[in-house]
């Protein structure tokens, strides 16, 4: 693929934003690539949206700057964009370059003769395509992808290498699962002959007696797992078919890598779960909501449309639409605020109380004295 090479008034025309060209500052630069301003050349465009890439600008080689709207930089010639984030994202789709994949079905690839395959598909080394699938026109699998059994895969999607796709698994149009990626695996479910430890502490607070003898046997799951359209999910992610209905994801959602999502959970639409988060099985996430990383999340709970969950909260309990949550276990953030002035206001408080401890003492011994005769 040969370079790829822009003129400014291009790539103003593709962001949305407003040309200041400055005399001998890049007026007919030709732009073939993208960096933050200390590492940008004369034909890179400096991406500076915030204010310490602004400030770097100062030193930079680069001839033309991507800046916020009013930003105004001496002897270089700037974009300016409303939202430098979406322009970002704009610039960077031009500029990418999509993996390479086979124009057809590799030599090595299994595709089981029931299968159906649609127009364009890319199937690449050493892929297993299971009895029944569906594959919709235009996706690519890329090499080592495994894909079970009567699963349907809609239109332009793309399955990097080594994703792991369970029986019955149904992705909609336009997803993208990266590297290593696991979707339909059994549920994390098992019962015991007699009640567990985890029932006992559940419905008494305690553990009378554990059971030495113990027997655990599987619960078989029935149900599969459903993703949307418009999707992506992450690398080393795992997502458990659910036990008897599905486990769903809403359209639009984005996750990132190393996440968990047990069992029978229903992951709303546009959702935003980050890195290392866990969601314990028949959870319920409702519309917009983000999960930021290394969240967890109890069994059973549901969140509102429209929440937050902050970094590290551990949630044990349900909460309604728009939540700020934070802490562990997890509160709403105005309370978590209020714990911390508590703490903050106990600590002058045992401070005043040393400080003031020696006459509570002497007031306490002669309540005793007095109260001796």
């Amino acid at each position: 693929m040969g370079e790829k090479r822009f003129k400014l008034e291009e790539l103003a025309n593709l962001t949305g934003g407003i040309l200041t060209k400055v005399l001998n500052g890049g007026t007919e630069a030709v732009i073939t690539k993208v960096a933050p301003p200390m590492l940008a050349d004369s034909s890179t465009l400096a991406l500076a949206m915030n204010e310490d890439e602004i400030e770097n600008l100062t030193s930079t080689k680069a001839a033309a700057a991507l800046v916020p709207m009013g930003v105004t930089i001496p002897n270089i010639s700037t974009i300016e964009v409303e939202r430098p984030r979406l322009a970002f994202m704009k610039l960077l789709n031009v500029f990418y370059e999509a993996p390479d994949t086979p124009s057809e079905i590799h030599p090595t690839a299994v595709v089981d003769p029931s299968a159906k395959i649609g127009k364009n598909v890319s199937i690449g080394a050493n892929v297993f395509v299971g009895k029944n699938a569906v594959i919709g026109d235009n996706t690519a699998l890329m090499p080592n992808v495994y894909i079970g059994k009567n699963v349907k895969i809609g239109s332009d999607c793309l399955l990097h290498p080594s994703v792991n796709i369970g029986d019955r698994v149904e992705i909609g149009s336009r997803c993208i699962i990266h590297h290593g990626a696991s979707l339909g695996a059994d549920g994390f479910s098992f019962v015991t002959e007699k009640p567990s430890n985890i029932e006992q502490a559940q419905k008494e607070g305690a553990i009378k007696e554990g059971d030495k003898d113990v027997k655990v046997f599987k619960i078989p799951s029935l149900g599969s797992v459903v993703v949307g359209d418009d999707v992506e999910i992450g690398a080393n992610t795992t997502i458990d078919r659910g036990t008897i209905e599905n486990t769903t994801i809403g359209d639009q959602t984005k996750i990132d890598n190393l996440v968990m999502i047990g069992h029978n959970c229903k992951i709303g639409k546009a959702c935003t779960i980050v890195s290392q988060v866990g969601i314990a099985g028949s959870c319920v996430i409702g519309d917009r909501v983000v999960i930021a990383g290394q969240a967890g999340l109890k069994d059973h709970v549901e969140i509102g449309d429209d929440s937050i969950i902050l970094a590290k909260t551990g949630i044990t309990k349900s909460f309604p639409p728009k939540s700020v949550i934070m802490g562990a276990p997890g509160v709403l953030r105005k309370d978590f605020i209020k714990r911390l002035k508590y703490l903050d206001e106990a600590e002058v408080m045992v401070k005043k109380y040393k400080q003031y401890q020696h006459l509570l003492e002497d007031y306490e011994k002669f309540l005793n004295e007095d109260a001796k005769i």
